[in-house]
């Protein structure tokens, strides 16, 4: 038996990583697959690949390219989640801020640096025409359990998380959600670590072929919807609107994906340099 780690956000998008878990369909391969949740995010999942804690990470695309170009030993094997993240930008209920208009140059609570949360934050500050080096300032807190304490209590202005999962809080009135800011690009890719691809190729690709079948029939699993409520604690509709808008692949990222990918990065000076798309994208 093989033992892999694999690390992702513990949200709906995931779901079908649960389900084969459950059907033990890795097992059936003679593959040991253990999941981690990081709350935290991408910035807590490139940091965990880089110290060997885990073997590979369902991780934000804009979060990864960044990091390997920073020099986190990892290539992108797959796209798992072809269409953009939906990130909700969020205030306090009682904030006196309605628009997103309103937040230019206020803090933006983030998980941590080198996060979704932070480079977002970044490509909606170019949406908005703000000035990147005036108009942003950031505060950390760890995840959206920390956003969820500490954006009422001032710790930050604004925060930035996929907007279904933050919908019960909206519906709650803790948050107030003022605008959206979709990815340019395809949100979750899965990363595997270099020196796993080099000595395990074969696993990986089974571990690939194994969620692939999954994500493939997804949607057509009896009351998916329903499962997703309740496990998510999500309202019924908003799980039936998430389904519309969400597609899985089965195929690597592209070239020209990768190139607006790290376009962009550098246009914001969060990367300071471009690299070949084989220093980032494994093909099997």
């Amino acid at each position: 038996m093989k033992n892999f780690k694999i690390g992702g956000v513990p949200e709906h998008f995931n779901f079908p990583w649960y389900l084969a878990l459950k059907e033990k369909s890795f097992q059936k391969q003679n593959i040991n697959l253990r999941w981690i949740d990081y709350p935290g995010g991408t910035g807590q999942m490139n940091k965990a690949l880089r110290n060997k804690e885990i073997d590979m990470a369902v991780i934000l695309t804009e979060g990864i390219v960044r990091d390997i170009i920073n020099g986190n030993d990892a290539k992108i094997v797959q796209v798992f989640v072809k269409s953009p993240l939906i990130w909700g930008i969020h205030v306090a209920k009682n904030s006196d801020y309605h628009t997103v208009s309103d937040l230019k140059g206020t803090k933006a609570a983030i998980s941590r640096f080198g996060s979704g949360s932070h480079l977002m934050a970044f490509i909606n500050a170019k949406n908005q025409d703000w000035d990147i080096q005036t108009d942003l300032k950031f505060k950390v807190i760890d995840d959206l359990e920390g956003a969820l304490t500490g954006l009422p209590e001032g710790k930050g202005d604004y925060f930035m998380w996929e907007k279904f999962t933050t919908k019960p809080y909206v519906d709650q009135g803790i948050f107030r959600r003022v605008g959206n800011c979709p990815t340019p690009w395809p949100c979750f890719v899965i990363a595997v670590r270099n020196d796993v691809l080099e000595n395990e190729p074969e696993a990986v690709k089974v571990i690939l072929d194994i969620i692939n079948a999954e994500t493939r029939k997804f949607k057509s699993i009896p009351d998916i919807d329903l499962l997703l409520s309740k496990r998510y604690k999500q309202k019924i509709d908003d799980v039936q609107e998430w389904l519309s808008l969400t597609q899985w692949s089965q195929e690597n990222i592209k070239a020209t994906e990768l190139e607006e990918v790290q376009n962009r990065l550098l246009e914001l000076r969060l990367i300071d340099k471009k690299v070949a798309s084989e220093k980032i994208i494994a093909h099997f």
